[in-house]
């Protein structure tokens, strides 16, 4: 019985991507039962027994060593973000230095706060927790990305908005987002990563299962294993207040907090899109409250 992990899983979609041509490989015949290499071709790539390699990918094999994971790396032409990953969904523990999360309410610090304040007058921004809820957001923020939500929201754990929830089930924030497929596509991979760094949070598990349960996109993207940190992006948006921009995400990490990230957005100085933003600012002063956005069935 084929009991597959998480890392066999994220093997297999892997090894279906590339051809025999693509890693040198000969061909023996146009009939191949399986999409990409097969697992004896991964394990002769590797180093590894054929027999070995399927314990792995079925979940059969508990671990494997940081050697066999460099090793599975370079035969699979793994980017360095998908052997992060490869490393993360490994039982080998031996490698990581990221502490777990803890099980409590996220709280953001006060000089974090004190930050986004100060960032207000010239920079949207928000801090992010580690299932991606918005624990903080400056009122440009707020008004860049979620202004049909109360400003109040982030404040309270049983009201944070969740920014994987809103980009698929969220109607405003669809239409928000001019390449949604795009921002889609990354949140699915970011949640990869999450997910695959704290396999015993219940929430996040809880998560998943909803978007799965709730989106057929969701459930698509999120078969395809991909990996995508969040470093920098580009979105162009469709704003109801400010009309069409141009923003510049880009996600640092939290010192002191690792399970937290301080996200931004900026623009090209003297673009259409800075001058857009430099609006948000006043209008983000007067957003106490929800505000009305076109929304779609």
């Amino acid at each position: 019985m084929d009991r597959t992990s998480p890392l066999g899983a994220f093997l297999k979609a892997r090894r279906a991507r590339l051809s025999p041509d693509d890693v040198g490989l000969p061909r023996f015949g146009d009939r191949r039962r399986v999409p990409g290499l097969r697992r004896e071709e991964v394990a002769l790539l590797a180093g590894v027994s054929a027999g070995y390699y399927t314990r792995l990918e079925q979940g059969r094999q508990a671990n494997a060593s940081p050697e066999v994971l460099d090793a599975l790396a370079r035969a699979l032409r793994l980017s360095p973000a998908e052997r992060d990953h490869l490393y993360d969904l490994s039982s080998t523990t031996a490698h990581r230095t990221r502490p777990a999360a803890s099980g409590g309410a996220e709280t953001v610090s006060a000089d974090l706060r004190t930050l986004l304040t100060t960032m207000a007058a010239h920079v949207p921004a928000l801090v992010v927790g580690r299932r991606n809820d918005v624990l903080a957001w400056n009122r440009p923020g707020h008004a860049l990305l979620a202004a049909h939500l109360d400003s109040a929201a982030p404040d309270d754990p049983a009201t944070r908005p969740n920014l994987s929830r809103l980009v698929f089930l969220d109607a405003p924030t669809r239409v928000l987002y001019r390449d949604w497929p795009a921002k889609a596509r990354a949140v699915v991979g970011n949640l990869r990563i999450l997910t695959a760094r704290n396999p015993g949070d219940t929430h996040l598990a809880a998560l998943i299962a909803e978007l799965t349960a709730r989106s057929q996109e969701f459930r698509s993207m999120w078969d395809a294993h991909t990996v995508a940190p969040c470093g920098r992006d580009v979105h162009p948006l469709a704003h109801p207040a400010v009309g069409e921009l141009t923003v510049v995400q880009q996600t640092f990490d939290v010192p002191k907090e690792p399970h937290q990230s301080l996200v931004t957005f900026t623009a090209e100085p003297g673009s259409p899109s800075a001058a857009a933003l430099g609006a948000l600012e006043s209008h983000g002063r007067s957003v106490d409250a929800p505000v009305p956005y076109a929304s779609t069935p």
